[in-house]
Parts: structure tokens; sequence; C-alpha cells
């Protein structure tokens, strides 16, 4: 189907580094993105989570003028996808889900490749390159063929690329997908480094990167956005229920028998109790436990996590 361009329904704002205007994207009678509206700030991290097909990379390819929408449109940085598309990919940097190396090549020859592709003069390419090597870690390993580096390096190594020429706009599509945890964090502590700095934009099947890098989230699921704000405000809205966890001693029948009186949902498993219920007041709980008998050592209230809010909002688990 060819693109069908609208002139957008709210007015273009400066403030944002993307905003997208009822984006809409079909394959045959598959609808993959839906009508989607979206504003993502200057300088702000932004996270794209959803489950497999439902429509991260579609929207994404959109954005970077890969695929022309269906319908709708979407403003880059000012310029129009569906307009100006040079534009637009000399102001974004995209890092995507297989690394793009050269593996006989060493990283300053991957970076002076990918720089004079982008245009840029030798002389800065030269020292920004040196900087971006220095600012990921890499800049011991600058000499060595990149088919020696670790999944790890070649992960920060492709983010340097994306960022070579200076983008306004960073794109990490699954930006840790198959390393391991200490890897992972390496690669979250980089990324932090362009917080505020560039605007980002990520994708990952990752709740906890997402948790620990996003200022904001965005959840799409069957081409729409179903949720959307910061990580506290997503866990807050699925709160229905408050859980304590205890820990105590003697925990007797006569105890259980109590606080099940007062609370819609008390368990019990070795000398552990859980409480849930519309309200719960920490130390109402612990006073009303220690009145029956028992002798607790420790309570906490148990706070949803961004996993929790995925499968309550989805039902979906995130799959690779």
């Amino acid at each position: 189907m060819a693109s069908k361009s609208i002139e957008p329904t709210r007015a273009p704002d400066d403030a944002f580094a993307i905003q997208t205007f009822k984006l809409t994207k079909t394959f045959g009678s598959l609808v993959a993105v839906d009508g989607i509206d979206l504003n993502i700030r200057k300088g702000e991290l932004f996270a794209l989570l959803g489950p497999n097909g439902a429509g991260k990379t579609t929207t994404i390819n959109m954005l970077c003028c890969l695929l022309k929408p269906s319908g709708g449109t979407a403003k880059v940085m000012g310029y129009d996808i569906n307009r100006e598309p040079y534009k637009i990919k000399e102001v974004i940097g995209v890092s995507p889900q297989e690394t793009t190396l050269s593996e006989h090549l060493n990283p300053k020859e991957n970076l002076n490749l990918i720089g004079r592709i982008h245009g840029a003069n030798p002389q800065k390419l030269k020292t920004r390159s040196e900087l971006l090597l220095e600012t990921m870690g890499l800049t011991g390993r600058a000499k060595d063929q990149v088919r020696k580096f670790s999944g790890g390096m070649k992960r920060r190594l492709n983010i340097i690329m994306a960022l070579i020429h200076n983008p306004q706009i960073l794109i990490l599509d699954e930006p840790t997908l198959g390393l391991d945890p200490q890897a992972r964090r390496a690669v979250w502590e980089y990324i932090t480094q362009f917080k505020g700095k560039k605007t980002i934009l990520l994708t990952t099947h990752y709740m906890d990167e997402a948790d620990f890098l996003a200022d904001r989230i965005g959840i799409i699921d069957g081409g729409k956005i179903v949720a959307l704000g910061t990580s506290t405000e997503l866990k807050i809205s699925m709160l229905k229920t408050h859980t304590m966890v205890i820990q105590a001693w003697n925990l007797i029948q006569k105890v259980v028998t109590e606080m099940r009186s007062r609370y819609a949902e008390v368990e019990v498993s070795k000398g552990t109790m859980m409480i849930t219920d519309k309200r719960l007041d920490f130390r109402e709980v612990v006073d009303q436990l220690h009145a029956a008998g028992a002798v607790v050592r420790s309570a906490y209230i148990k706070e949803p996590t961004l996993e929790d809010v995925f499968l309550d909002i989805t039902g979906k688990e995130l799959r690779q």
C-alpha cells in the first residue's frame, strides 16, 4: 500500500526530538503499527517495550526512513519522514540488533570507514574517534582486530559507530542482546554518559534495562501504545492492592487466624507471612502481629516490578 501522508492533528513542537502523528503501517491485512501518537523530548532516553510482533521494529524502521508509512507521519528533529528522509539520516545514528562491524578491521579503521561514508572531516573524524573510544573504554584495544573482541566490546563499538557523525538522536535496538549480566551492566554505564546530551530511543527485552536507563517508557502491543510514563508512574498505576512480606517467629494458628480476620489474603510458609489487601499500614500490621504473639524479624511492602506492569498490561511474557 502506498504511503498516505496526513497533516499533523497537533502542532509540531521544537521541544520534541521525535513526534509521531497517527503513524500507521500495514502489510496486506496485517496492521503492524496502528495510528500511534508519541512525543519524545530532546535529551530524553525513551524506552519502547513490547512483545515480539507488537510493532517496535516497524516503528523504528519508519522513523529511520527504512519503511514508508501506510498512513500518518512523524517529525524527527523537525524533518518529515515522508518528505525529508535524507535530512533525517543526517541527524540520527542507529545501533541495530546485529552488530555491523568489519571483523578484519580494528576499531579505528571501522570508525574511519563509517565516518567517511557520512562525509566527516578527516581531522575531526580522528579526534572524535579517539574521544569516543576513550569514553567507551576501548582505547587500549583500538589497534586490535574486531574479531578478537568479546560480545560486550563489539556492542560498545557498534554504539560508537552510530555516534561517529555526532547525531542528535541515537537509536539503540536491543543494545545488550545476548550479553552476560556483567557486560550488560558495563554497556548501561556507558550509555548513561550520553543521557541528556543526546536523545536516545531504546528498544529492549530486558525489564531491568528499561527500569535502570529510561526517563520514560512506552509499551506497544498490537501496534498501539497501551501504556506511557515513567517507570514509577507505570508501577503505581497497577497498584490495585498492596502486599506486605513479613518474616517472623511464632506464626502459630492463632496469629494466622487473627490476621485473616483483618485482611483479604494471608499466606504463610516457613516463617514468612504475605498479607495482601487494598490498604496496608506498615506500623499497624507490625503492631497487630506483636499483639497476637508473633515476633517480627523483618518486614517490607512489596512493590510491583516493571515486568509485573508489562504482564498486567499485555498478558504476555517478553520473549527474545
